[in-house]
């Protein structure tokens, strides 16, 4: 009798530990840090990203994003670099947003390598306020002014995270973006956009040329150097792989895929049915910038038309896309994940 009541206890116990345990799966927590101007992402009680907005940056970005292993997505450089990292394109910070022509301006490749003399033909991207922080549903909803160099609002931006997991197999970022004109605007084909995000080196594709990189003690150096830890690979859905064959086609989702540290992990960028030109045009660099653009046209690929959208005062575009980082993924479950978020909620 007391061995079966033991029995019961210890299923009894296990019941709510395994109950627990599948009730925290998914769990979004919120840490502000206004003194450093940042708000950390916990999903599931480990650091995921952390969205970050200080006014030394061109642009808010998610930064840096982090597997639950702990291991990097996201490069270092420029903000905190690591040992063998590329040192180029500075303004390729985390996971952002923005566009390289907005009534001429460049919103896209602004950064503190920009001198001031040249300032005046690029726009920065500013964090007016933050508009809804709720855990329970993963979101976390900003207002944003992007302005040029004479702090002249051109659009004003409302754009809203939704931050999720399941177990520590998969991370979910979705990203839903309303640009509203203050003046009237003009979106023309430009290469440069939109959702982005730059990756670490073990993301890279193989390349054996000596490139200006960070040296082991996290310094930059002027002496360039090959790193042999990439192996990054890019495929698209109609099953086209390499960053060549990738670049600038259009397809609903591209991804990409590395061995890091004994873990195989896969990066994917959807986008959204009802986006403006969907499907977009990637960008799929070997040396780390992955990209959805739906502004590109012609500017990507000369088979396309070219783009231009003109916005009155006070009229809006929307843009809708998703990023999932796990483990090994087939074609068969990012298209599954795709049909999921292109159903109507």
């Amino acid at each position: 009798m007391r061995k079966r009541s033991l029995l019961y206890l210890v299923v009894s116990v296990w019941m709510i530990i395994s109950a627990c345990t599948s009730a925290r799966d998914g769990v979004v927590t919120f840490q502000h840090d206004t003194e450093n101007d940042k708000i950390n992402v916990i999903v599931n009680d480990r650091y995921f990203t952390s969205l970050i907005y200080s006014d030394t940056l061109e642009k808010p970005s998610l930064y840096p994003i982090k597997m639950p292993s702990g291991k990097f997505i996201t490069r270092g450089y420029p903000l905190e670099p690591r040992p063998f990292e590329r040192t180029d394109h500075p303004h390729h910070v985390g996971l952002w947003f923005n566009f390289g022509d907005v009534n001429g301006i460049d919103f896209w490749n602004n950064s503190s390598a920009i001198p001031p003399e040249r300032k005046t033909d690029y726009g920065s991207v500013r964090l007016d306020t933050i508009l809804q922080s709720d855990a329970a549903k993963g979101a976390l909803k900003i207002r944003c002014s992007w302005v040029n160099s004479r702090g002249e609002r051109l659009l004003s931006e409302e754009a809203t995270y939704l931050f999720s997991g399941i177990k520590n197999r998969y991370r979910f970022i979705e990203r839903e973006t309303r640009l509203t004109a203050i003046q009237k605007i003009t979106l023309r084909s430009n290469k440069e956009g939109l959702i982005a995000l730059r990756v670490d080196g073990s993301f890279e594709a193989p390349d054996s040329t000596a490139v200006k990189r960070v040296d082991a003690d996290g310094k930059v150096t002027d002496v360039p150097f090959v790193h042999n830890d990439a192996n990054g690979r890019y495929r698209n859905q109609q099953g086209a792989t390499g960053e060549e064959e990738v670049w600038g086609r259009r397809t609903p989702w591209v991804a990409l895929r590395a061995d890091k540290a004994g873990e195989t992990i896969t990066i994917v960028v959807l986008d959204h049915v009802q986006n403006p030109n969907y499907p977009g045009w990637p960008h799929a660099r070997g040396y780390g910038l992955f990209s959805m653009n739906n502004l590109a046209g012609k500017a990507m690929n000369e088979a396309s038309e070219p783009i231009q959208i003109n916005l009155s005062p006070g009229e809006s575009i929307s843009f809708k896309h998703k990023v999932i980082i796990g483990g090994d993924m087939s074609d068969a479950d990012i298209n599954h994940m795709m049909q999921q978020f292109n159903q109507p909620k």
